[in-house]
């Protein structure tokens, strides 16, 4: 009988303490991890969809009507300034230019016998300069035909890449008519696009005397090897998107970057005071953000928070908050409006400083 009653004492001291460990247990999960907003200077980075493009582009096109006698470059080339890339059949040209100097020589011989005359007092001066006026014309006619001769080739204006031809070898081609492009890989100009709202802050931060510095995230998700500089502003805003264009310059040493290239450019902007949360402290209703601050009795509250900048793991706030307000880390889902809970409060600046290691 008495070892009944022992393993019956036994038995209900365990289970006591069973119970006494799983209040404790349940006390520890239920206890949250609070942490206010901070106050900071700091700075955030937006991407803008970009077009980039050569600081020269054109395209060439030819100057005379004739057959394509030779191509000396190929598609994808790097050529030098003046280097011989189309050649159009020269033989027409080249017989007006013969032509032109024969007549040149002929009327320069008359030139000279009306001027032998003129000084024994044979002709009028007059007679003499009608005679130079001819010579003139002449050497002016061979000098036209010199330069249409020219015209039949094509040289590479400046130092760049060429594009896909438009026509072939044996091809006639007429005056105008469009032979290739050529593109100055040596700098880049990348164009983006911002809204009003954005250029306005851009310009009340950044000095008259500075250059904004920006990168390049390409299609690859990479970032270019070189940084671009902000040179312009366009003049006047798109009123069907409400955004103006600005054009930053890249240097492309290793011509990486082509003509019609598209990707993200990187702006960083400063930000003075600006009050700071994680972003995992807040959820969304209907297109909103709150938080659930904790107030002086220790229970919930919902309250909405405007959003004004967004950063990893953390949201800058416009209005809603101050740096006095506590408000739930963790947990959000585990409570309600108007729950009493109990709580760790963490230092904002511990919180702000580890939010990748916290992050859920």
């Amino acid at each position: 009988m008495n070892r009944i009653f022992i393993l019956m004492s036994f038995c209900t001291v365990l289970l006591y303490t069973s119970c006494e460990s799983h209040k404790e247990h349940h006390h520890e999960e239920t206890k949250f991890l609070v942490t206010s907003p901070i106050r900071m200077d700091t700075s955030i980075t937006k991407d803008y969809v970009c077009q980039i493009r050569s600081i020269q582009h054109i395209e060439l096109r030819a100057l005379e009507k004739g057959y394509l006698q030779n191509i000396y470059v190929d598609e994808g080339q790097f050529v030098k300034k003046g280097q011989l890339m189309f050649q159009i059949m020269p033989r027409l040209y080249e017989a007006e230019l013969r032509k032109a100097q024969a007549e040149a020589s002929f009327i320069e011989i008359e030139y000279q016998n009306t001027k032998r005359l003129a000084e024994s007092n044979v002709v009028a001066p007059n007679e003499l300069a009608l005679a130079a006026a001819k010579l003139e014309k002449a050497k002016a006619e061979v000098a036209l035909a010199e330069v249409h001769l020219s015209f039949t080739q094509i040289r590479a204006p400046f130092d760049g890449i060429m594009d896909r031809f438009h026509v072939r070898l044996g091809s006639l081609v007429d005056e105008g008519e469009l032979l290739t492009e050529i593109s100055d890989n040596s700098a880049m100009w990348v164009y983006f696009n911002v809204p009003e709202a954005e250029y306005l802050d851009f310009e009340s931060n950044v000095k008259a005397t500075e250059k904004t510095v920006v990168k390049l995230l390409m299609a690859n998700n990479k970032l270019f090897a070189h940084e671009g500089v902000v040179e312009t502003i366009e003049a006047e805003f798109n009123n069907e998107t409400g955004n103006i264009a600005f054009r930053a310059t890249f240097p492309n040493p290793k011509r990486l970057l082509r003509h019609g290239e598209t990707g993200n450019v990187l702006m960083t902007t400063p930000l003075k005071g600006a009050l700071l949360i994680p972003q995992k402290s807040t959820f969304e209703i209907l297109d909103k953000r709150y938080v659930f601050v904790v107030d002086e009795e220790n229970k919930i509250r919902s309250r909405a928070i405007s959003i004004v900048a967004e950063m990893p793991h953390i949201y800058v706030i416009q209005d809603g908050l101050d740096e006095n307000d506590k408000i739930l880390l963790e947990g959000l889902r585990l409570v309600r409006e108007n729950d009493e809970i109990s709580y760790d409060f963490m230092e904002p600046l511990s919180v702000i400083s580890n939010l990748e290691l916290y992050s859920e």
